[in-house]
This record gives C-alpha cells, structure tokens and sequence, in this order.
C-alpha cells in the first residue's frame, strides 16, 4: 500500500540529547499543556494501575491521553516504578510512551520514556514553584530542602535552577544516608551554594522555604503542622508524603483535582477526614490564569498527581525536533498485511 503508515522507535540517548539544556522551552512546552489541559482541549481519563500479590511496593501504571491546542496527539505512558531495582544499582521506574495519530489512530512512534517522564515532573514542579512564589512575603524562596534523594530530585534541581532559581543553601533528607551523600555530591558539581545533609525530617522542613517531598512514601510520615510554621512553599510530588493535619493547615493546589483526589493521596485521605473538598483552593491552571491567589502567611503546598497530557507534549516536542533533525530510527514493515481481502 502507498500509505501504509511508518513507525519509529526514539532512544533513550535521542531523547536526552534533544531536551538537556532546554530547561526553560520544555517548561513552556509543559505550561502549554496545562493551558490546554484547562480549556478542555485534552483528554486526560484515570490512570490504570498494575499492582502483583507478591510484591506489594511495585507497580506498572498505564497513561492514556489525549492533546489537542497545536499538539494534535493521542497517545499513552506506560510506567513501572520497581523500589525495589535501586538495590540493584538500577533505576527505580522505567517508561516507553506510544504516540498515535489523531487521523487514523496508528501508532507512529515508540519512546524511551523514563526521561520524559522525569523532565515533564520537574518542568511542572519548576513552573509551579515560580508562579506560587510571586506572592511570597520576600519573593522567590532562598533555602532549598530536598527529602527524598533520587532522580526525580536531580531533575527537579535542574528545572529549579534552569527557571532562574538561585538558592542560598539547599538541605538534603533521605531515609538512605548513601543516597543523601550521593545526591549531595551531584548538588555541590551542579551550584555553588553549601549543601547540608539533615538526619532528622523536622530540621530540613524548618531550615528550608522551598520543600521538594520526592519519595516512594505509601502513607504519611510527616504530620506536624508545627514543622510548617514558616510558611514554606511544598513541592509535594510524592503525593503521599503529608497527614491530612497539614493539608488542612495549608493553601492547596494541584493539577488535577479529580485525579489527585484519588488512589489515597494526602489530598484524597484529608477528603475522607473531612467529607469535602472545600480544602482545595484550585488548580495550577488556575494559577496560571490568575483565578486564584496564594496568600503570603499560610503554607502553600502544590500536589500534582501527574498528568498523561504533559508527557504527550514533552514526547511529541522531542518526536518534531527528532523528526526535524532527520533522525528518526523507523522500523520497515513494522504494520503488515494491511489489505482487507489479502494481497492480489
């Protein structure tokens, strides 16, 4: 057939050398998305989880999405998060992304994901903590902490640093003192400003006004509101990280309130606690659009559940620079016997 449709498979390797360096166009990209996500241009249905009897910590959550608004992609993430490969020396999650076309449904490309995945976390986390701190008593925050010291972490720095923060000190916090260590080596060759390892959660979170929670936490393990009396700006990407005490002590945000009020979230058990929502003040889009307002003298704490639309924009961003670059790896004769009644 003369249109029978191509099929591309993008590396790992071809993904990073498009997105490294372009901190501040993929956090447009992902601002995009949401702008979208905001005016109905997306279709963004629940996650799927894949969970096994035989071990409980590990999961394989599937995406599907849909993008319109310049973007013009269906599509699907499929994400496994395996705590238990970072024993091994491997990563903890591992990701490839289907893109598909909106005229025929074909899938046209395959990407290695995990980058993706990563980079579209920390574009939104950075894109957040800039627009959340413009009213801010003394404007963006100085004094990092990071509790949780894996990949998501280095990225988030990344974006952080690559949206034009500049912090004065960073903390570190992780249930593993090696990964603390480690992730202190990367902060103190990535910045300038000292880096400090904390041994105890309260000293990070009371020593930091911008919090970046990214853990495996299952359940809450930080539920002192008296930590928060700072009024700290909270990345909470782990979503699971804070009792509902300090939810309901906070001005909450998310990306989604149908999808992060779900799967028992911090958010979702403070909804069970209380009967309501009333304790969501809105949505990042929004704070993007200037709905809603963070006060100055509360804690502002950002919960995003992560949405499939995000990384088909990040995705299709890397597939049109890899496409445009005449790069593309296809795969001959990947869709076969295409003819309803059989070749002549």
């Amino acid at each position: 057939m003369s249109n029978t449709p191509s099929f591309a498979v993008i590396s790992g390797a071809q993904v990073h050398q498009v997105l490294s360096g372009r901190e501040p166009q993929v956090i447009s990209v992902v601002e995009a998305a949401y702008r979208a996500h905001g005016t109905s241009a997306t279709v963004n249905p629940d996650s799927y989880f894949l969970r096994f009897p035989d071990r409980p910590t590990s999961r394989i959550i599937a995406l599907p999405a849909s993008l319109r608004a310049g973007f013009d992609v269906h599509g699907i993430k499929w994400i496994s998060s395996f705590p238990e490969n970072v024993a091994t020396g491997l990563p903890r999650a591992s990701a490839v992304l289907i893109l598909n076309d909106t005229e025929t449904g074909y899938p046209f490309a395959c990407l290695e994901s995990s980058i993706i995945s990563a980079t579209r976390t920390a574009a939104s986390a950075a894109l957040a903590a800039a627009r959340l701190s413009e009213h801010r008593d003394g404007g963006r925050p100085m004094r990092a902490g990071f509790f949780g010291a894996g990949l998501i972490a280095r990225y988030v720095h990344t974006y952080l640093a690559g949206n034009g923060f500049a912090f004065e000190r960073v903390g570190v916090h992780d249930t593993a003192a090696g990964n603390a260590e480690a992730f202190r080596g990367y902060l103190e060759r990535a910045q300038r400003a000292p880096v400090t390892v904390h041994d105890r959660p309260a000293d990070l979170i009371r020593s930091s006004d911008l919090i970046v929670f990214a853990t495996v936490a299952d359940e809450p393990h930080i539920a002192d509101p008296a930590w928060f009396a700072h009024h700290p700006l909270v990345l909470h990407l782990s979503l699971r990280d804070l009792a509902p005490e300090i939810i309901l002590s906070s001005y909450n945000v998310v990306d989604d309130v149908e999808h992060c009020l779900k799967a028992n979230t911090s958010p979702h058990l403070t909804e069970q606690r209380v009967g309501d929502r009333s304790f969501v003040a809105g949505t990042l889009f929004d704070v993007l659009t200037e709905a809603v307002t963070p006060p100055a003298g509360q804690p502002v704490i950002f919960s995003p559940f992560g949405l499939g639309v995000l990384d088909l924009a990040v995705a299709k961003f890397v597939y049109d620079e890899v496409a445009g670059a005449g790069a593309l790896q296809e795969v001959p004769g990947f869709f076969h016997d295409l003819d309803r009644y059989g070749a002549a």
